[in-house]
């Protein structure tokens, strides 16, 4: 799929093609620190589909925990991470921040990474009351933060009680 995006001030811009099947979010402790939150959304491009239009993105080289080196590009005007490549190797693989690409809603992640990293409270985020601007607070009603064994746990005993109702009610 062909797809666009820019930086938030609009110095940098670009084209590639990607896959939205092969959208992920990475839990690293590195993504949590360089994007300043809990996980990146990343969506994969490969070397020769990748174009920066305009701008030139400032480069930052970090060492993996894996000791790899990997290229992180960011707009030096105003700070928008625009997408990760190792420093070395090919084929080189783009991954783009997903908050940078114009059709990002139809880059619905497929997998995850680095999940020993992962915040506990991120597992279940539609269970944590939010407000649109101008708007009331939302709560959907959720239960407090289960972890997920814990939460298939309570599912399971849930249809147990559900069904012995049904089958006492005569």
């Amino acid at each position: 799929m062909k797809i666009d995006g820019s930086c938030h001030c609009g110095y940098i811009t670009y084209r590639a093609e990607a896959d939205p099947d092969k959208t992920e979010i990475c839990h690293c402790t590195d993504c949590q620190i360089l994007s300043g939150t809990a996980f990146r959304t990343l969506i994969p491009a490969e070397d020769g589909t990748f174009e920066i239009l305009s701008g030139q993105p400032k480069i930052y080289v970090k060492t993996a925990e894996s000791g790899a080196k990997r290229v992180q590009a960011f707009c030096a005007e105003c700070g928008t991470p625009i997408y990760a490549s190792a420093a070395e190797g090919h084929p080189k693989i783009y991954r783009i921040r997903a908050g940078t690409v114009r059709q990002r809603e139809q880059f619905v992640p497929k997998r995850q990474i680095w999940l020993r990293s992962q915040q506990q409270w991120a597992q279940d985020l539609a269970c944590i009351p939010g407000v649109e601007v101008g708007k009331l607070p939302h709560s959907p009603g959720c239960r407090p933060y289960l972890s997920r064994a814990k939460r298939l746990d309570t599912t399971a005993r849930m249809v147990v009680i559900n069904e012995k109702s049904r089958n006492t009610r005569g």
